[in-house]
This record gives structure tokens, sequence and C-alpha cells, in this order.
């Protein structure tokens, strides 16, 4: 999965681990607000890498399995942060992202006979530092998003955007560098 090979989205072994990452994130999406501390805790122990204590998802957060996420320094998440990292999704430091934004790394077959066979195949997503992700964006599979860039609220983000822009739209495009 992490090589980009294609598998079975209902091996036995996968879906083992996602139940026991639902039941994980089901915990932490019922701590209450004042319970930071616990939450910090649970997800030092879910995601792959935190980089210091300077970090917040807020409640509810998604994630497939938790150990391919990988987050800088500073980092903050609003609520409805779903990520599925059936492939590493790396978020560099000083990045904040909006509320109800979305991470894709599973890829599916357009071919119907394809998708119904339930293989699939999964491509990472890099995220720079000091990027901002406006609300209710979604990040599509293998894209990379470069330092230093703000993503506009409601983009589709389809392709790589390079460093030291605003970018807009769906599908998401550059429309200004700074």
């Amino acid at each position: 999965m992490l090589a980009g090979e294609t598998y079975s989205a209902v091996d036995p072994q996968l879906l083992e681990e996602l139940t026991e990452v639902k039941e994980i994130i089901h915990d932490y999406n019922l701590l209450s607000p004042s319970e930071i501390q616990k939450g910090k805790e649970i997800l030092r122990g879910l995601l792959g890498h935190i980089a210091d204590d300077e970090f917040l998802i807020v409640q509810p957060f998604y994630c497939d399995y938790g150990k391919q996420i990988s987050v800088g320094k500073r980092f903050f998440a609003n609520f409805n942060f779903t990520v599925l990292d059936e492939a590493r999704v790396t978020i560099g430091d000083g990045c904040f992202i909006g509320p109800n934004v979305s991470i894709y790394t599973a890829c599916h077959s357009t071919d119907p006979m394809e998708r119904n066979s339930r293989r699939e195949w999964a491509e990472p997503v890099t995220i720079g530092n000091n990027v901002w992700i406006g609300g209710s964006v979604t990040i599509l599979p293998g894209v990379k998003i470069g330092d230093n860039v703000t993503i506009g609220a409601g983009s589709v983000v389809t392709k790589d955007i390079p460093s030291n822009c605003v970018a807009i739209s769906n599908p998401c495009k550059v429309v200004k560098s700074i």
C-alpha cells in the first residue's frame, strides 16, 4: 500500500487496522474540550509523527490509519479534518487547516469492473511549510503543495501547487505569486 502498489481494500489485516483506528478516533472525538492534554496523548499514539507540543486538531477528526500522517511544528487543524492516509501524508511546519478539509491518498479505477474488484492503490500527499488551507478544501492523491502557499476556501487541489503563491478554484490554480 505504501509503495503505491495495488492492494485489496477488503484485506482482513487492513480491515482490522481500520477498526482499531476507528475505536481510537471515536474516543478522541468524544473528549471534552477541557481534556486537551489527553487528546494530545491519543494523537501522539495514533499519528506517525508530531514535531512539537504546539499542535491542535479540533474534534471531530477522522483518518484511516493515522500512522502515515506526519505534522510539523505549530500545526493546527479545525473541525472535520479528514485524512484518508493509505499513503503518507506529510504536512510541514506552521501549517493551518480550515474546517471541513479533506486529504485523500486512496485511488480507485474509473473502470467499473476493476473498481468493483475492491483493488485500489494510494499516492502520497505532501504539504510544505507555512501553508494555509482554507475551509472545505479537498486535496487529491499524489498532490504536492509547496511552501508559503494559501489555498482558497472550497478549492479542489488536483495537481501540484508551487511555493509562494495563492491558489484557488476547482480545479485549483495559481492566481497570485507572493
